[in-house]
């Protein structure tokens, strides 16, 4: 009995302790329940917003799509910079069963070399296997017919056109115009600093150098979009929306293409520059520089080997010397010191000093400057020294002036500064003073460094373009306007005779204020005898012309000669020889063009720069060569 109510007990404890787990448990459920219950509210209806936007952000997708690149034309429309259809082949992966078979019947009557298969499979690694891929670029017209009549064997493989830009004058332009060639890592950290990367998403070219680079946001565009849905493996089903992108802006340039095509005849591949400007606006009409290189290689994709043998090549093709090139300005620099001496009352216009060939420090010791006439010139005054280009008078003129005054001056004539020609390759080359010699070499400056540069030489350099612009201030009569090549744009799709000029701020620096007129009119007289006078330098060179010109010749020293020592061009290594130099203008009363030219290790600037310039001078004035010499 004891023991039936003990097992009893036992069962209704049992009970009780059954019940009040299964309390609990229930209890459990009904706060997991509404845990869920809630956190389900929570995402069905107050981020309801948030998750339907991640959604679409996975099924929509914003594809950018790149603008079409302004054109560049020159100031009679004749096209510089196009953009032509450019033919690939591509496959498409998923369409093609046997990957292996396809290319190897393809090579049956297509050049595809094992380099370009390596490259195709390379890429396909790394391509969605819907989308296509290129195996070989850049396709002719041959072969593009001669896969057409072939396309019906070979499903998934198609031609596929995108347009590249193209340079119908190559190697004559390049230096002018540039090129455009496939963005790279410093590209993009330029563009994402100057906030402009979200433009180029779609863009795989952008300009490197010249005018390409100088007006890339011109030339670059706008670009649009396209919002389209997409399937979970990312293939697009449809387009939802489309923004079409703006297209550059094309560009018209101050140059002439068929005078820019016959100075680049005239250089004949020699080393050198030319740079003709018109002097009423500065306006650039050309601008050679000698060798070149095709443009055309690096749009596509320069190989290395080629690009080495451009880099290697003692020439140096790829710098631009109008504005990179680096000379003593020589004798071209007389008529400018000739303006700053006068108005500084260093000279008068009555001023005459003789000549015996060379020039000594006054109460000193120290070797001779030598005249390039060993035998002198005799008693001249300002204009006969300009005329006959006299060392000795202008080496009294540096020694009366100084250095601080001779820079000071030639500053203002643009030398020692970038020029604000609109391109970024360009140097500032040197007008020495004080301060850069202790700067530069730790000395102090002495008054034998200041007698070279009044003809030009020493520690002075020079660009062709500064020594352009600083003849336009003479020209001009102190107005200083930066050298430019643009000229105007034009909105995408508009007809090259609606263009409108650009207001362009060309007066970059103030005038040379306070010079006598007489002063200028006895700098350009000077220039003028050089020319046509009975003993000017390049008289020669000018003769039987037809108008009046004017110009200044300069021979630049590549090295020192000893004192006793006689210079001998033939018995130099050519790399040692004088650089030509000449800059003059033409017709004097009214100067059309500005030509300065720089021709290296050439000889003197007399002999053989001036008649290149001439040839020029009849070029642009007269229409043809030919008939400035019947």
């Amino acid at each position: 009995m004891l023991r039936k109510r003990s097992q009893i007990r036992d069962y209704h404890e049992e009970a009780r302790l059954f019940r009040n787990r299964a309390l609990v448990a229930f209890v459990g459920i009904i706060i997991l329940v509404g845990a869920l219950l809630s956190n389900l509210y929570h995402i069905q209806v107050n981020q309801y917003q948030d998750y339907k936007t991640r959604s679409n952000d996975n099924r929509i997708k914003v594809v950018p799509i790149a603008p079409n690149r302004g054109l560049i034309y020159d100031r009679n429309g004749v096209l510089l910079a196009e953009n032509r259809p450019v033919f690939n082949l591509e496959l498409i992966p998923e369409k093609i069963r046997d990957m292996d078979d396809t290319i190897s019947r393809l090579q049956a009557f297509l050049e595809i070399t094992p380099e370009q298969v390596e490259r195709f499979h390379r890429e396909r690694r790394h391509t969605r296997r819907f989308k296509s891929v290129p195996i070989l670029t850049q396709l002719n017209e041959e072969q593009v017919a001669s896969f057409a009549v072939n396309q019906h064997n070979f499903p998934g493989v198609s031609v596929s056109a995108n347009l590249k830009r193209y340079y119908p004058y190559g190697e004559v332009l390049t230096h002018v115009i540039g090129y455009v060639s496939r963005i790279n890592d410093r590209d993009i950290e330029r563009l994402t600093r100057e906030e402009k990367v979200a433009n180029y998403q779609a863009t795989r070219d952008i300009g490197k150098l010249g005018i390409e680079r100088f007006y890339e946001d011109l030339l670059h565009g706008t670009a649009g979009y396209q919002e389209v849905e997409v399937n979970s493996r990312g293939r697009v089903i449809r387009t939802l929306k489309y923004v079409p992108p703006i297209p550059g802006r094309d560009i018209v340039l101050n140059l002439d293409i068929d005078l820019q095509l016959d100075v680049h005849k005239l250089m004949d591949s020699r080393r050198g520059s030319a740079v003709i400007l018109d002097p009423e606006d500065n306006g650039v009409l050309a601008m050679v520089s000698s060798p070149s290189y095709d443009p055309n290689a690096f749009v596509h994709g320069i190989s290395g080997k080629a690009y080495r043998a451009l880099l290697e090549d003692k020439n140096r093709p790829l710098v631009n010397r109008a504005t990179l090139g680096i000379y003593p300005p020589a004798s071209t620099v007389k008529p400018f010191i000739a303006v700053a001496a006068l108005q500084e009352g260093v000279i008068t216009p009555k001023t005459t000093r003789n000549d015996p060939g060379y020039w000594r420090i006054p109460n000193s010791n120290t070797r001779p400057f030598r005249d390039w006439l060993a035998w002198g010139h005799g008693r001249v005054d300002i204009i006969k020294s300009i005329e006959e280009s006299v060392d000795t008078f202008f080496y009294q003129i540096a020694y009366d002036m100084g250095i601080d005054r001779i820079s000071q001056w030639m500053m203002m004539f643009g030398f020692g500064d970038y020029t604000g020609l609109d391109i970024f390759e360009e140097s500032k080359a040197n007008m020495p003073t004080r301060e850069w010699k202790m700067a530069r070499h730790k000395t102090p400056w002495y008054q034998g460094d200041t007698i070279p540069v009044g003809i030009g030489q020493g520690y002075w350099t020079a660009t062709p373009m500064q020594i352009a612009k600083a003849t336009s201030v003479v020209v001009n009569r102190g107005t200083r306007i930066a050298p430019h090549l643009l000229r105007a744009t034009i909105v995408n799709g508009e007809k090259f005779e609606k263009h409108e000029l650009e207001d362009i701020d060309t007066y970059t620096h103030p005038p040379i204020e306070g010079v006598e007129e007489r002063y200028w009119d006895m700098a350009i007289e000077g220039m003028r005898l050089v020319n046509h006078g009975q003993k000017g330098t390049a008289r020669r060179a000018f003769r039987n012309l037809g108008y009046e010109s004017a110009g200044k010749s300069g021979t630049a020293q590549v090295f020192g000669l000893a004192e006793d020592e006689e210079y001998k061009a033939e018995e130099l290594a050519e790399h040692l020889r004088d650089h030509a130099l000449f800059t003059g203008f033409a017709p004097l009363d009214d100067p059309e063009v500005i030509v300065t030219i720089v021709l290296e290790n050439a000889g003197g600037g007399s002999s053989h720069g001036a008649p290149v310039v001439r040839q020029l001078f009849d070029r642009a004035i007269l229409g043809n060569p030919e008939e400035a010499e019947q």
